[in-house]
């Protein structure tokens, strides 16, 4: 007895020290990997971009993204951009509408999309015939405010501001001109974002390179429409009077409207979104002020990056993916089957009677390997 006790201590020391011997060669490895590489904290950049490269990239209207290579070709440029300040009357839901005060006169702004160390150099221009201040904060950029210090400008005025893109991800832009008229601009429809990609593109949870064939733009605007004393939203005749009614109505911090791409209906019926089966499709989500939280019925985020940044590992098969306000997202999906999918914000009292809904139209033929129907509805037997 006294033999066995001792040969099962003995056994015992000798895995304990095995188990350590493994431990010190995994934190040895883990250590000779990570001397070489540099944190985010230190990351060293030279030159203001005077001797790069120029292009100009055309923007256009959300749910769409510019020309763009997933994968860099050229090196580090300069992305030119042009935002024209545009402020008009704008419907967001059947009879009701709004001053909106925007990028290129879209709900949201346009997206820019560049690659990690690229420059953006954008022109912002804001017409005489608009009333009010503006400027941009991007949240991507270092310094002065997100940029908003250097870019204020008064009707009639330009100015051109180049900052460098040190971190991949997707990153909300909103004007910012200051005090309670922050709140005022974004929510009425002053806000959009951009994409900086690695320049090396995407990878998967395995660190795999990975593609998409489609990429879609949405976000849900949050309104928050004054309204008369019988409950009807007023319409104002100018931006000044909007102004005044909604410095009250936003204090409420109860939205009146909150569809996706500025405006009830912009993503459903003949405005769809499309794909076919087999299509990688990229949906990226920013939202300004308000939190939100994305569900695709019948599909699901096979890849999700939180807060859009493209540096981390990304989660797999999401069901819902969350979009805290101020911040973006990114989810990739690789459509299996056709048929009509709804995204929506998965609070569904805001998808179903504030309009925060999108449908994505899929072609291309049933694999029954997923699902099927295996009896048709008959009465109960």
């Amino acid at each position: 007895m006294k033999n066995l006790k001792f040969s099962v201590s003995k056994n015992k020391i000798s895995y304990q020290i095995r188990s350590l011997l493994v431990l010190s060669f995994v934190i040895f490895l883990s250590a000779c990997k990570n001397s070489g590489s540099t944190s985010v904290i230190d990351q060293k950049y030279e030159g203001n971009g005077d001797n790069l490269p120029r292009v100009t990239q055309e923007m256009v209207a959300p749910p769409f993204l510019p020309k763009f290579d997933q994968v860099d070709k050229d090196g580090p440029k300069v992305v030119q951009v042009t935002f024209t300040v545009v402020e008009k009357k704008m419907e967001v839901a059947p009879g009701d509408s709004i001053w909106a005060f925007t990028f290129n006169g879209t709900v949201p702004g346009p997206m820019i999309v560049v690659h990690q160390a690229d420059f953006i150099e954008l022109t912002l221009k804001n017409p005489a015939t608009n009333t009010q201040t503006h400027n941009i904060d991007f949240h991507a950029s270092t310094g002065a405010m997100g940029g908003g210090d250097l870019t204020l400008v008064n009707p009639g005025q330009e100015v051109k501001l180049r900052f460098r893109c040190t971190r991949p991800g997707v990153f909300v832009y909103h004007c910012a001109p200051g005090g309670r008229m922050v709140p005022i601009h974004v929510t009425s429809g002053m806000n959009g974002a951009i994409m900086v990609l690695p320049r090396g593109g995407l990878k998967d949870e395995n660190g795999n390179p990975i593609t998409f064939d489609k990429a879609y733009y949405i976000v849900q605007q949050d309104y928050y429409l004054p309204k008369d004393k019988d409950g009807k939203v007023i319409n104002y005749a100018t931006p000044q009077e909007s102004i005044q009614g909604m410095a009250e109505s936003i204090k409420s911090l109860m939205p009146t409207n909150l569809p996706f791409n500025g405006h009830e209906g912009a993503l459903l019926g003949p405005n769809a979104l499309t794909a076919k089966v087999g299509d990688k499709v990229l949906f990226i989500t920013a939202e300004a002020n308000r939190d939100t939280r994305m569900h695709l019925i019948g599909g699901h985020a096979d890849l999700y990056w939180p807060g859009g940044k493209f540096n981390n590992k990304p989660f797999t098969d999401f069901e819902t993916w969350e979009v805290p306000g101020g911040s973006a997202a990114a989810a990739l999906y690789k459509f299996r089957e056709p048929g009509t999918y709804v995204l929506l914000d998965h609070n569904l009292i805001e998808a179903f009677d504030f309009g925060a809904m999108a449908q994505v139209k899929v072609t291309g033929k049933w694999d029954s390997t997923y699902m099927m129907q295996v009896e048709k509805p008959t009465d109960i037997k």
